[in-house]
């Protein structure tokens, strides 16, 4: 099958392909995209579907695959499809437009797929799936579809957008269902995953553009405005443009600071039109789109002078744009957290996982990079064994040697012939690495390629001695790195059960909470004997839900103590890859003891959830605060107070080893006195720290009984690094998504952006879309509307704190310390912190809870044999329809 997989929206082009792939659009539109020359029939009439040129040059701009089709009509006919949609079928105008889609459906594709979207179209409601489909030549390809309707004001649904990604290369296919032995996956990630999420992000473009069709050509990067929500909408966000105009897709400006201050390293070296030159990219980077933000940098960013003047603030331009049209669907995008990868998945090299507990050691996992090499897609190589990529000239004495390696559970490193799918032969520098758990029991196979083909030495027919050995330490160099990561997921050979053990056990209380009320209520049932379990909490109502599961507000039966109660789907955590999320989060919660962190009072699984007791904060999000404000903006007093607690958890975390990954307004919840909580840790990371106390240096002076010594500071930071694609749109630093890897000090840049969002009530980077945000945060400079008035010392921080360079960001080098001795902080004393008035609010604080009228809300109750029944570890589900 043909790898259409990546697509071309991430692609990184050259100045001549953008303007080839332009005029072939262009072409296409005039006499294909859009109508047809000719009639179709649609339910006995003849019918010419059309659309507005405002809409069909805003859709031209558009490189996905994808057709429109018309909801009002029977049949839901297709009124346009893109160039890239004929270019992937083979179809041609005349045989698409006014259609149905059905014609792509074939001998296999599976009728419960086709199912799922007629009942999705008959309710008007968004789907993404895969399914198999048919080119007009008989092909047969795996369509990742994406289904989302377009409706208007009484909610009648007026268009239907489909969007098509052929991702035959990197789904696992038919082998999707494959199980272990233990009923866990074949495959070691679950690929359909990683793809819906990245559809669902692309679809949303399309939709904006349907719903207002301007050229995005012609669009300038804008924030959008920002009024007063109600409960259950989304507030859009306000202010001024800040930066330079949007181009099209995959061409990024230069970017050049005139300041001075905020520069990023430029690894990449720019031709023709600003267009950087096109580098080979992983699958992964392509995929997900992160080829176009260039390699990783080399070389450190200088440290630079910043003079105050420098951070004097400046008119921004107000632009007409999509973004001041911004949706709810975009809004609640952009401000969701976002998993896209673990490390592993961004290792770019060419890299096999096998598991030799099973039957013939199968390919478990297989890097985007191994793909490209061998040109073999995900589907044909999970299960099988690495012997596929020998042929007729493999010398069998180096496969002689790998097996004995395997045999003895060492590691080796050989030289041999191996063939692609095509026949192409390679010359392979091949390392095999055990891996093996913390009992010393044999766990994985690692094996790494390396093409060494171009090196090959003409008579030898074999890599020369030193091109050996310095290959030999990069392919051992990238074992390293593939077993560091492999460790952050589950052990494949555990059973599902195993998987979620950690959370039926019994949380022990810590020092600073042990003789509060909410714990001798959880005390008081288990000194009876019983084990905190489901059937101990009764639903009070729903506070919040997510993609993985919801959060509920829960009332200890018998004690009137109220609680939120987190509840994550077993089956969903395994189908994301999120099972390692939710158990590091366990973890983390059990480790604190802080009073601007949650408790954790119990956990608990039953046969469909696992779920999380801790503190319920009736003071809501911090983001809804500042919504209520009447400029959704906070004074700097507020924002000193609530920034201020945030530093001071963050450095708890940082002392722990936890780097938090998550920091946004939505996850600072507020307690009943108005001090802050920060929750949600399902991204957060886990590694050691080094705990540290620096005696600072003497001061200068001619003096020395004059001269006051400053007293030692403590630090504490996590040592290790992680490279997982993890956070929230807005506010994930830049060493996170070009994959340099990223340690806490992301935690100081997301700081920055939370300060800079509640002094001017937006972030500064936000783009039209995920790749334009991202785009903005590598390359776009700070700056500080004129239009509210924040201190010098608040604009030195927010600076400090946005350095792209983490080696030069405020924080990297002593922690929070250095944070908190900034000018900004003045008057803040740090150990009576706790016990601060929250500064004065224009909107105060409101506080939720039950309502005193009910015990619990009607229809909000557990299934009474459930409840009986999972008070221990839980092996029976509670009434999901009923609850969440």
């Amino acid at each position: 099958m043909k790898d259409d997989g990546k697509r071309p929206t991430v692609a990184t082009r050259g100045s001549g392909e953008l303007e080839k792939r332009s005029s072939s659009m262009q072409q296409r539109s005039s006499g294909t995209s859009v109508q047809s020359d000719g009639s179709d029939t649609v339910s006995g009439t003849s019918y010419v579907p059309r659309v507005s040129k405002d809409l069909k040059d805003a859709l031209e701009t558009f490189q996905q695959t994808f057709v429109v089709s018309d909801a009002t009509r029977p049949d839901c006919p297709i009124l346009y499809a893109s160039a890239g949609f004929f270019k992937m079928t083979g179809y041609s105008s005349k045989e698409v437009i006014g259609r149905n889609c059905r014609f792509m459906q074939g001998p296999d594709t599976d009728p419960e797929d086709v199912a799922k979207i007629r009942e999705a179209v008959a309710q008007g409601k968004n789907y993404c799936g895969r399914l198999l489909n048919y080119k007009k030549d008989g092909t047969a390809f795996w369509n990742l579809l994406t289904i989302a309707p377009i409706k208007d004001e009484d909610g009648k649904v007026l268009k239907f957008i489909g969007m098509q990604v052929e991702v035959s290369k990197h789904t696992e296919g038919h082998k999707v269902k494959a199980l272990r032995p233990n009923g866990l996956p074949e495959s070691l990630i679950k690929y359909d995953a990683r793809q819906k999420d990245r559809a669902a992000m692309e679809v949303t473009e399309i939709v904006q553009a349907v719903k207002h069709p301007h050229p995005h050509a012609n669009v300038q990067s804008s924030q959008p405005a920002r009024a007063s929500s109600t409960v259950g909408e989304a507030p859009a966000r306000a202010s001024s443009t800040v930066g330079e105009a949007s181009v099209p897709f995959g061409k990024y400006k230069k970017s050049t600071d005139q300041r001075g201050s905020q520069t990023i390293p430029r690894s990449e070296q720019f031709t023709g039109e600003g267009l950087p030159k096109r580098h080979r990219s992983s699958g992964f980077r392509s995929f997900m789109g992160l080829d176009k933000f260039g390699p990783k940098p080399s070389q450190p960013e200088p440290v630079e002078i910043i003079e105050p003047e420098i951070l004097m603030t400046r008119d921004d331009e107000r632009h007409d744009s999509l973004d001041e049209l911004d949706d709810k669907e975009r809004f609640l995008e952009i401000r969701r957290g976002i998993d896209l990868a673990t490390t592993l998945e961004r290792i770019e090299k060419n890299f096999v996982i096998t598991d030799p507990r099973l039957p013939d050691n199968p390919i478990i996992f297989a890097s985007d990079s191994f793909l490209e090499l061998t040109e073999y897609s995900r589907e044909e190589i999970i299960g099988r064994n690495c012997r596929f990529l020998q042929g007729e000239d493999t010398d069998m004495t180096a496969v002689d040697k790998i097996r004995a390696a395997i045999r003895d559970q060492r590691e080796i490193t050989v030289q041999l012939l191996n063939y692609t799918k095509t026949g192409k032969r390679f010359w392979n520098l091949f390392h095999l690495q055990p891996m093996k758990d913390q009992k010393g029991e044999l766990q994985y196979f690692i094996g790494v390629q390396l093409d060494g083909s171009e090196k090959l030495e003409p008579i030898q027919k074999r890599l020369s001695e030193k091109t050996e050995q310095e290959s030999a330490k990069i392919v051992r160099a990238t074992a390293l790195n593939v077993d560091e990561a492999v460790r952050e997921l589950p052990d494949a050979n555990l059973t599902p059960d195993d998987l979620w053990a950690n959370h039926s056990k019994t949380v022990s209380p810590k020092p600073h909470k042990v003789h509060s009320e909410l714990w001798k209520a959880i005390q008081k049932i288990r000194d009876g004997g019983e084990k905190i379990g489901l059937k101990h909490f009764r639903p009070v109502k729903p506070l919040g839900f997510g993609d993985t599961g919801s959060v509920h507000l829960v009332e200890l039966a018998g004690s009137g103590e109220l609680f939120a109660m987190k509840a994550m789907e077993k089956s969903v955590m395994l189908n994301r890859n999120k099972v390692h999320r939710a158990c590091a989060e366990r973890e983390i919660l059990a480790i604190l003891d802080h009073p601007f962190l949650p408790t954790l009072y119990a956990s608990f699984q039953t046969k469909t959830h696992v779920c999380l007791i801790t503190d319920f904060c009736p003071g809501g999000e911090l983001f809804l605060l500042l919504e209520r404000q009447p400029m959704k903006v906070f004074s700097e007093d507020t924002a000193k107070f609530y920034l201020a607690e945030i530093v001071i958890a963050l450095e708890y975390l940082h002392c722990q080893g936890i780097i938090y990954r998550d920091l946004k307004p939505e996850n600072v919840l507020l307690q009943k006195n108005g001090h802050v909580v920060l929750t949600d840790f399902d991204l957060s990371f886990i590694t050691s720290c080094k705990p540290q106390v620096i005696n600072p240096p003497r001061p200068p002076g001619k003096r020395r009984k004059n001269r006051l010594v400053p007293p030692p500071f403590f630090v504490a930071e996590p040592v290790s690094n992680s490279n997982s694609f993890v956070g929230t749109e807005e506010y994930i630093a830049p060493e996170v998504i070009t994959g340099a890897g990223h340690s806490s000090a992301v935690d100081w840049w997301a700081v920055g952006i939370l300060l800079y969002e509640m002094i001017y009530g937006r972030t500064p980077f936000r783009g039209k879309n995920r790749q334009k945000t991202f785009a903005n945060i590598l390359h776009k400079d700070l700056t500080f509307p004129s239009s509210i008035p924040a201190s010098l010392s608040a604009r030195q921080l927010i600076h400090g704190l946005l350095h792209r360079d983490p080696a030069n960001r405020l924080g990297s080098s002593s922690g929070a310390h250095e944070i908190k001795q900034h000018a900004f902080f003045q008057g803040i004393k740090w150990p009576l912190l706790r016990d601060m008035v929250p500064p004065p609010l224009e909107a105060p604080l409101k506080l939720i809870g039950k309502d005193p009228d009910s015990d619990t809300e009607a229809g909000l109750e557990w299934d009474e044999l459930e409840a009986a029944a999972a008070g221990g570890g839980g092996s029976t589900p509670f009434n999901v329809s009923n609850v969440f």
